[in-house]
């Protein structure tokens, strides 16, 4: 056991090397690191929310606001089924209350209708092994007609599984546009979202980001009447009012259907308008909505197209030429900072259903420094404490032990640094758990050397059966401790799971400069000094 060949010995040396190269950025300032060779490591650790400050946002999806848009959206294929040949007539077609129902007038026709209406129904695939789909709605006929769409339990349940899943992904591609450093992003419950942003400085902004939907639609003006006579009367059907973004707002009647909508885009930039030096902002659609605004400006010359984001209309152009490029221009009265805002939604995509805040928390950066600084400190009379107890109980060995120690938490903050994995409050209680696990390794070896050195062993064959016959029992112990840090990781969130992971980079470590990096050091001492007798 105390015999190494060469290469194990430059590959130890070599490891506890790369876990202090990891870790010396994180003593230095960014500034000072810029000045460093460029085959240097420059990555410093990523703090979490409770460390170095930042917005902490709790949301919830809106189901009343997602139930009602999915019903009108229902409704016009509802519209759509019942017009196609041969045509079924119906009235009373709408939304009531959370349901979409509609009237067949000739009975005799009941049962095709339902037929036809049948696979609206939508079946949805319960699981990602297959299993039974369940229906997103359920279809209940009448006997006088009367045809009603409901959303099942197992469906709504189904969707708002999606919709979360949906919203997270829209969430992380905003901040990373958004250039917010490791955002933590993760689901909580059935129907919410936590987002915590570690050194965001403007959280009005982040959560003006986030909790803006960006449904992006394209429609045709009705210039059946203006905007103000259909809110005075009954619009005709198949039109809706939408008011612009000015100040006093604008109605405009647009046919209800949208023509293009925000996932036929590729591309949204910022600008500015050689006319008046106004930001805007570019879009750019992909090969199928390219071909579908050609076709819409070739068919509409002369005639206004609104651009409406979030039932707001932004913009009402007149189309003067057909635009074959794919490409447009949004305009609007945009501050440099609006416009670029628009552009990061826009190229992010659209949230499924809107979301409220539940529950906001702006963290200061004050409040992170002090708790690095308590964490410091603990570190530090933890560390001290436990080098006092080694060289106190086990004399030179002790000296050994605490030097492996030290490489230890070398190790720790260079894995930390090279996984760029984000360092917490709890983390750092992890770190110090794991500095008394990583001398309690050295404590069953150095009493076992001294067991088998009282039981008359030689100093070289106590060493050595003491390294052999303990390595069983520390990697025991690990083991059942790195089992529970991986439980910790997959069912717990946040700060748990910053614990777990310092937790378990710090089982690995300990194994192995506990083990073998101290094992290393004592042969090193016995070949140099060929003790004829133990010093501990």
């Amino acid at each position: 056991m105390l015999h190494f060949a060469r290469w194990k010995i430059a590959l130890i040396v070599l490891v506890v090397a790369a876990g202090t190269l990891m870790t010396l950025p994180n003593f230095f300032s960014a500034k000072q690191l810029e000045s460093w060779p460029d085959f240097l490591p420059k990555n410093q650790m990523v703090l979490g929310l409770d460390l170095q400050g930042g917005a902490y946002l709790l949301y919830e999806v809106d189901k009343d606001d997602y139930i009602e848009k999915r019903m009108k959206g229902l409704v016009s294929d509802i519209r759509t089924t019942l017009r196609e040949d041969p045509r079924i007539g119906y009235t009373g077609l709408g939304v009531q209350g959370e349901s979409a129902q509609v009237r067949i007038r000739d009975l005799t026709r009941l049962d095709e209708a339902e037929e036809r209406l049948q696979p609206l129904v939508n079946p949805l695939v319960s699981n990602l092994f297959g299993g039974q789909p369940v229906n997103e709605f359920d279809l209940t006929v009448n006997d006088d007609g009367l045809v009603r769409f409901t959303y099942s339990e197992e469906g709504l349940d189904n969707r708002l599984t999606y919709i979360v899943q949906q919203a997270i992904e829209v969430i992380r591609n905003r901040l990373d546009e958004l250039g917010t450093t490791e955002p933590n992003i993760q689901r909580q419950g059935t129907d919410r979202i936590l987002v915590e942003a570690p050194g965001e400085g403007d959280p009005e902004r982040l959560k003006d980001i986030i909790g803006e939907t960006a449904q992006l639609t394209f429609h045709m003006v009705d210039q059946s009447m203006s905007g103000e006579q259909a809110l005075q009367s009954r619009p005709p059907v198949g039109t809706v009012v939408k008011m612009s973004v000015d100040d006093p707002p604008f109605p405009y009647l647009l046919e209800e259907a949208p023509l293009l909508s925000g996932e036929d885009l590729v591309d949204a930039q910022v600008s500015f308008d050689q006319r008046n030096n106004e930001p805007v902002v570019n879009f750019r659609f992909n090969q199928s909505g390219a071909r579908k605004f050609a076709v819409i400006t070739q068919q509409n010359v002369n005639r206004p197209f609104a651009i409406v984001l979030d039932d707001e209309v932004i913009s009402a152009p007149v189309i003067r030429e057909p635009i074959t490029g794919g490409s447009g221009q949004i305009s609007g009265n945009f501050t440099v900072e609006g416009a670029n805002d628009l552009a990061i939604l826009l190229r992010a995509g659209a949230l499924p259903a809107k979301l409220t805040v539940l529950e906001e928390r702006s963290i200061g950066p004050g409040l992170g420094a002090d708790s690095i600084e308590a964490g410091k400190l603990a570190s530090i009379i933890a560390g001290a404490a436990v080098i006092v107890f080694m060289i106190l109980a086990y004399g030179r060995f002790g000296i050994i032990a605490d030097l492996a120690l030290l490489s230890n938490i070398f190790l720790i903050f260079g894995a930390l640094t090279l996984l760029q994995a984000t360092l917490t409050l709890p983390g750092i209680a992890g770190i110090v758990l794991t500095i008394g696990m990583a001398v309690d390794a050295n404590v069953l070896i150095f009493e076992r050397i001294r067991e088998e050195s009282r039981a008359g062993r030689s100093v070289i064959s106590a060493i050595d059966a003491g390294y052999s016959r303990a390595l069983g029992t520390i990697l025991d112990a690990n083991i059942t401790t790195l089992i529970a840090a991986v439980i910790l990781f997959q069912l717990g969130s946040g700060p748990v799971r910053g614990f777990a992971v310092t937790l378990a980079i710090g089982i690995f470590t300990t194994v192995f400069s506990a083990f073998t990096f101290s094992r290393l050091l004592v042969a090193i001492w016995i070949r140099r000094r060929r003790p004829s007798k133990l010093p501990i």
